[in-house]
């Protein structure tokens, strides 16, 4: 039988702005539409886990998928279903947009 320990990443803001910058990771934003609106990451993605459908998902063109959100539980959950289907996208922003701002990284208007 098949061992399904699936194992997420931990990426700090520092690491995913870098990983951005160099062409190295596709940032997936799971939030909702309204928290979008609100405030964004000026790069990524956005595929609400409320729907969360894979193949949304852009083909990351051979860079690492991380998946983001408010705080870093919505992304994991992310990152295990991804893994579940069958993709190897075992990477998330630890500490989501909250982490994000505290590092001191930029945001954008949603709207």
């Amino acid at each position: 039988m098949a061992n399904l320990n699936f194992v997420v990443h931990d990426l700090t803001p520092e690491d995913v702005s870098k990983g951005i910058t160099d062409g190295r990771y596709l940032l997936v934003d799971v939030r909702e539409p309204n928290e979008i609106a609100a405030e964004a990451f000026p790069d990524a993605v956005v595929v609400a886990l409320s729907t969360f459908d894979l193949s949304a998902i852009p083909d990351p063109q051979g860079k690492q998928v991380v998946f983001a959100c408010r705080s870093g539980k919505r992304s994991v959950s992310a990152s295990l279903a991804a893994q579940a289907a069958g993709l190897p996208y075992d990477k998330h922003l630890d500490g989501g947009i909250l982490g994000w701002k505290a590092a001191g990284l930029p945001t954008r208007s949603g709207g």
